[in-house]
């Protein structure tokens, strides 16, 4: 398998953009390969003019493994140990997981397997989620002793503190369902349904104003780190600017004339 095979990528003719995980071998584990494409992939749809939204999904029973342990423990063979190298892949995953929530474009996960460690940071880190009812989640660093503190970056920015804590302490596999209560994913299909659920959200979102969608999901991961005066104080900046952008004008002026709105983009 060439390192282009492991990352699959299509792009329909509404702007959706689906990136594939097709690693099944090693149940898509995030390899360095594997992180190296999600980064590039990420960075250029980022960019392009034509995606308006991405879906990841993956092939196989597993949607992501997280890391690949064999290339970790490799790594030890190493001089220091595998410290640098290990610094090297955390690095270049968080990278990743910043590079999802920092793209301009919507990102949905459409999860059909099992999402570990990692791959469950990787679900954490998009914007929305899809789940088949058979997929299962879980942070399981403790059951080999190593707890899984960078997922729980991400874990613990998308459920409360005693659910992401119970997750982190006990490792156990949370189901599909259990995942939609606690607010890790959105919604839960049928497995044969699950991609029919997740691209007419997705074609849902690629029908709005991609200026007005960057600049919302922009707003939205910063003004959650701020207090609530200077949240008030950013989020009322943004909106002024937003009401300034050529979007925002037709998109009142069709909703008083009760007519569909022409996007620019703009």
């Amino acid at each position: 398998m060439t390192t282009s095979d492991i990352l699959l990528r299509v792009l329909d003719g509404t702007g959706i953009l689906r990136l594939t995980l097709n690693d099944v071998r090693r149940r898509n584990a995030l390899s360095e390969a594997m992180l190296a494409e999600l980064g590039a992939a990420f960075a250029a749809a980022g960019t392009d003019p034509n995606v308006r939204v991405i879906v990841l999904a993956a092939n196989g029973p597993a949607f992501c493994a997280g890391h690949d342990l064999k290339e970790m423990t490799a790594g030890r063979l190493n001089g220091d140990g595998g410290k640098a190298y290990f610094a090297h892949v955390m690095a270049m995953c968080a990278g990743v997981m910043q590079g999802i929530v920092n793209c301009p474009k919507p990102v949905i996960a459409e999860v059909t397997g099992i999402a570990t460690a990692a791959g469950c940071q990787l679900v954490a880190s998009c914007d929305l989620a899809i789940a088949a009812d058979t997929a299962q989640f879980s942070t399981p660093g403790v059951h080999i002793g190593l707890f899984c503190s960078t997922p729980m970056v991400a874990l613990s920015r998308n459920v409360a503190d005693k659910h992401a804590m119970e997750m982190l302490l006990t490792g156990d596999l949370t189901s599909a369902a259990r995942a939609a209560e606690i607010g890790l994913v959105n919604r839960v299909a049928a497995p044969d349904a699950s991609q029919t659920v997740t691209m007419e959200l997705a074609r849902k979102i690629a029908s709005k104003s991609s200026m007005t969608l960057a600049t919302g999901k922009r707003a939205y991961y910063a003004q959650r780190e701020m207090s609530l005066p200077d949240a008030y104080d950013y989020a009322s900046a943004v909106m002024v600017d937003n009401m300034l952008a050529q979007d925002a004008e037709e998109g009142i002026e069709a909703f008083i004339e009760k007519r569909a709105p022409q996007w620019q983009d703009a």
